[in-house]
């Protein structure tokens, strides 16, 4: 009990940047659907659906790989690698994604304004290149270093939504403060609207460097093909896990505004409706919060005990209070929906969708479910079964959307969410190693 009760206090740590931010961000939600309509919204939602996507390819499994060689030897020899090569291929991807973000942004439907694919980028790779660090203090075990950056992070972003969306707007609309509308009009155009969201975003992570300033004190630049060539084999299966998982959870945004019937929701068009499910679905991040706090601590809780003889006890246990915990959180949201409405300040337009919630949080709960299983491929250096059982679900997912889309609208975007998780980590009890290994 004493290492579950030493897991539960670094969850709780890790926690405390989780759930105050995410509590926080959830408040801008209410900020940002009372100034914003679905539509002004929903190019926000469909290139952080993307951009998900993007963040697994930047890191590439690089951050478990870190976990996975660093917590046995040679810990700053990796760090180096692993971090010099993240940098590197941060830059290049970004270069290049920068330099077609015109035709992409064309492509998905929202001519001249490129610009927010550039700050989204570089927000990206930034967010990516400081994985390791952050990773680094994991494995030191130093939480509170960790929660004290994320939180930094998390009220430079709040403050900037805030300075942008409302004080900016409301002087340069002449509310109040009317002497310092000169000023502001050098700072706030009207025209970017929602995408002072993201730049809100890319702000907040420049101040990460300084903040992480003391991680690359001791770092030193260094590429060594033979040992990355380990790295890679090691990480690429988790890469195109990530890939397939995000596609997965973010299928239902990419597909939405482009399968839905025309007219399926009286008065409001496929725009609009992926705003009102975006924004609904930011509503399910309290099972996200557990699922997140819980993954930052048993990442590198489970690697530096997989060689233990008990471990599968270990494990067992850990799974067992992981599920009770999330069910009665569950139980607790789903009872309390109208408490819920009451923060999304545009009612009449945003509560269409708040049925989604309960469904996805259920889903989310077994996300989890499939973390705490997916260990004993994890530290059993077998990644590619959990590549196959993600590809599996990826292709059930898309099959499953193109179906429902079009009959139940954003509810079968939420169902086939629910139904996808329950396949993978029903497929993890197939496997007979699983059940030695997890169970």
């Amino acid at each position: 009990m004493s290492v579950l009760k030493k897991l539960a206090g670094e969850t709780a740590l890790y926690g405390i940047s989780t759930i105050v931010g995410r509590s926080l961000n959830f408040l801008l939600v209410g900020i940002h659907t009372k100034v914003f309509l679905p539509e002004e919204l929903s190019v926000n939602t469909e290139l952080y659906g993307w951009l998900s996507i993007a963040a697994v390819l930047y890191t590439y499994g690089m951050e478990t790989t870190f976990f996975r060689f660093a917590s046995k030897e040679n810990k700053m020899e990796y760090y180096n690698l692993i971090l010099s090569a993240l940098i590197l291929t941060s830059i290049i991807l970004s270069i290049i994604l920068i330099s077609f973000s015109t035709p992409i942004m064309n492509m998905l439907g929202y001519p001249d304004q490129e610009i927010f694919m550039t700050w989204l980028v570089m927000a990206l790779a930034i967010d990516s290149v400081m994985a390791i660090p952050f990773a680094r203090l994991r494995l030191e075990k130093k939480p509170l270093q960790f929660v004290k950056a994320r939180m930094i992070n998390i009220f430079i972003n709040i403050f900037f939504n805030v300075f942008f969306l409302i004080f900016c707007k409301d002087i340069y609309e002449g509310k109040y403060l009317t002497f310092l509308k000169p000023l502001i009009s050098h700072i706030y155009f009207p025209e970017i609207g929602a995408g002072y969201i993201i730049l809100a975003n890319l702000i907040a992570n420049i101040f990460l460097i300084p903040l992480l300033w003391k991680l690359f004190s001791d770092f030193h630049f260094r590429f060594d093909f033979t040992v990355f060539k380990k790295l890679w084999e090691y990480g690429y299966p988790i890469m195109i896990m990530g890939l397939a998982s995000t596609i997965n959870g973010r299928t239902d945004i990419l597909l939405l505004k482009h399968i839905l019937p025309d007219n399926f929701y009286p008065n409001r068009t496929a725009e609009q409706a992926l705003g009102i499910y975006g924004n609904c679905y930011k509503l399910s991040i309290f099972m996200l919060v557990a699922i997140n706090a819980f993954k930052f601590a048993a990442e590198p809780f489970f690697f530096s005990k997989a060689e233990d003889r008990n471990s599968p006890k270990i494990f067992s246990n850990v799974m067992k209070w992981f599920i009770i915990v999330c069910v009665f959180l569950w139980l607790l949201v789903s009872l309390n929906l109208d408490f819920l409405d009451a923060f999304l300040l545009n009612k009449d337009i945003y509560s269409e969708g708040i049925g989604v919630v309960p469904v996805l949080l259920l889903a989310n709960l077994f996300l989890g479910i499939y973390y705490n299983l997916s260990v004993w491929f994890k530290t059993t250096d077998r990644t590619y079964f959990g590549t196959l059982i993600t590809f599996l679900g990826a292709g059930l997912t898309i099959i499953l959307n193109l179906l429902l889309i079009p009959v139940l609208g954003y509810m079968g975007c939420a169902y086939t969410f629910n139904i996808m998780f329950r396949y993978d980590g029903s497929m993890l009890f197939t496997w007979p190693e699983i059940c030695t290994n997890a169970l």
